[in-house]
């Protein structure tokens, strides 16, 4: 079973705001170098693992101290294989607390919110469309959890109205493989049931831009 680090979670657009490389960039050193390859839903849209993400942050450092992108990949191939790349972690931010909506049908949103606190978030719980909508009209979440399946199916609905108002990062879930509608529809990442609670976490400060993973991004661009 592949752990949470390895899961494919995020759209390619989500990867290309997360490191600031262009989506154009990223197809291209998949399709010349082969290295960083992300696994395909079944309507072929591109899902990236942190673990990936993690690998083209290492190769965008190389370009950008003065490597060819052949020979960061190169080296990238090298390291994967003798296992020499650094392990993805989490930094927690003591600057704000960021709001997450969860918009969950299931009773388990407790055990999600509880988690979400204890790691340093706010955290306010819809169980069903309605009460997703309210909440986010009148708290303006950072993020929102939504499960797609929310009031027989509303959240489908909820993703692409939210999306539409371009103020959150959307993380979609459900216990069936929904993503290429979702990913369609304006998730920034696709998360299948039963929850990994790690993975959440590690997802939303991706997206958040909290996490280690991509605070080096924005600190290589304050440097430069």
């Amino acid at each position: 079973m592949p752990t949470h680090e390895n899961r494919a979670v995020y759209s390619i657009g989500a990867v290309a705001r997360m490191l600031a490389v262009p989506v154009s960039t990223l197809r291209a050193w998949e399709e010349r170098y082969g290295v960083v390859t992300p696994s395909r839903s079944e309507g072929a849209q591109r899902l990236y693992s942190r673990g990936q993400v993690e690998q083209l942050r290492y190769v965008k450092e190389k370009i950008e101290s003065g490597m060819s992108a052949a020979d960061a990949h190169r080296l990238l191939a090298q390291d994967l294989q003798t296992g020499q790349l650094p392990a993805t972690q989490v930094a927690h931010d003591a600057d704000r607390l960021p709001l997450v909506l969860i918009a969950e049908r299931d009773a388990y949103a407790a055990n999600l919110e509880y988690f979400l606190r204890t790691e340093g978030c706010e955290v306010a719980v819809a169980m069903n469309a309605t009460q997703a909508k309210l909440h986010f009209d009148e708290r303006g979440p950072d993020v929102v959890l939504i499960d797609l399946l929310i009031s027989g199916g509303a959240g489908f609905r909820l993703l692409a109205d939210f999306a539409s108002r371009g103020t959150a990062r959307l993380v979609a879930v459900s216990a069936i493989d929904s993503a290429d509608e979702a990913l369609r529809l304006g998730a920034a990442a696709f998360l299948r049931k039963p929850l990994e609670p790690l993975l959440l976490v590690s997802t939303i400060r991706d997206l958040l831009g909290t996490s280690a993973l991509v605070r080096s991004v924005g600190e290589q661009r304050v440097k430069s």
